[in-house]
């Protein structure tokens, strides 16, 4: 079942984003949306449980749309597009900033607009680029257990590790290598949804190289990486013993995050209203799609990751 209208009202979301809000975080649900999409169109979906995700889908999109939807006849070439928003992105690639979101943006508005080929007019493709922008000079994200966000900030790497990391398959058994390495995952914007940001942030970049921004996807390892390490610091991590937090949200102690005993490709995970919460700021979506690629390009790595997932996941 396929429904190319979620993508135009993801994108619609994305590029309107900046100018309704004066902020990035709305483009979260639009980027969801489009997660949405791939996730029913690249994991052979039966068709149930894809009405029943559209379903979730389209309400998502009915709620949480700004303005109209863009769908008018003055289309522009994907290339004239993928080449002003990947200007944008060479802008903020280099440094983490909101735990990935510049690239999570740009690469799912572009993995739709492919798919697509023409959508926008100059003005909404701007509305894209001028979110992309807004995230220079802002923070790595805001919520760490054993870093503050200036040594985040200020973490380094050798080079001889960032090479070994040269295309998407590496990428993504690398990442999963570091999701089965957790003992205990913990419901926490500082945890669980960091965990789900790494996955989601690493498939971004492994996007832009199946794209063939092959510049992109090398300059975004660097960033990658701060997650992994600060994340490597709550793998082996006992019930609330040698915490150090630093999150204006997250409180000691903390919680074990849930066990979602049914998972996305099952219909009866989205009989479930996730309105109620908001369909988790749109992870529901976007940790499902990230994680079940990663999953197909490192196949091998499932059988130690899916029960983590299922404490990243929310149901």
């Amino acid at each position: 079942m396929e429904n190319k209208s979620i993508l135009k009202g993801g994108l619609s979301i994305i590029s309107q984003c900046k100018k309704e809000t004066n902020d990035i975080w709305h483009a979260h649900f639009g980027a969801a949306a489009i997660a949405s999409y791939f996730f029913m169109k690249d994991n052979n979906i039966d068709e149930e449980t894809a009405r029943n995700m559209y379903s979730q889908t389209r309400m998502m999109l009915n709620k949480k749309k700004i303005g109209e939807m863009i769908d008018d006849k003055k289309e522009i070439d994907f290339q004239i597009a993928e080449n002003m928003i990947i200007k944008s992105l060479e802008q903020t690639i280099d440094e983490l900033h909101w735990v990935g979101y510049n690239v999570i943006y740009a690469s799912l508005s572009l993995l739709a607009m492919k798919e697509l080929q023409k959508w926008g007019d100059n003005q909404a493709i701007e509305g894209i680029t001028t979110l992309i922008l807004s995230f220079r000079k802002t923070i790595p994200g805001r919520s760490w257990i054993g870093y503050t966000t200036k040594e985040v900030k200020q973490l380094s790497f050798e080079d001889e590790i960032k090479s070994e990391l040269s295309n998407p398959t590496q990428v993504s058994q690398f990442i999963l290598n570091e999701l089965s390495k957790f003992n205990s995952i913990y419901r926490a914007e500082s945890h669980h949804d960091l965990i789900g940001h790494l996955l989601t942030y690493s498939h971004a970049i492994n996007i832009m190289y199946d794209l063939g921004h092959i510049d992109i996807f090398q300059r975004g390892i660097r960033p990658l990486l701060k997650l992994v390490y600060v994340l490597r610091a709550s793998q082996k991590l006992k019930l609330n013993t040698g915490i150090t937090l630093h999150s204006p949200i997250d409180r000691l102690p903390l919680i074990q995050s849930k066990r979602a005993n049914i998972l996305p490709t099952e219909n009866i995970f989205w009989i479930k209203d996730y309105s109620e919460f908001d369909w988790d700021f749109g992870h529901v979506f976007k940790f499902s799609y990230s994680y079940f690629n990663h999953i197909k390009r490192a196949p091998d790595y499932k059988d130690i990751t899916l029960e983590k997932f299922r404490y990243v996941i929310n149901s």
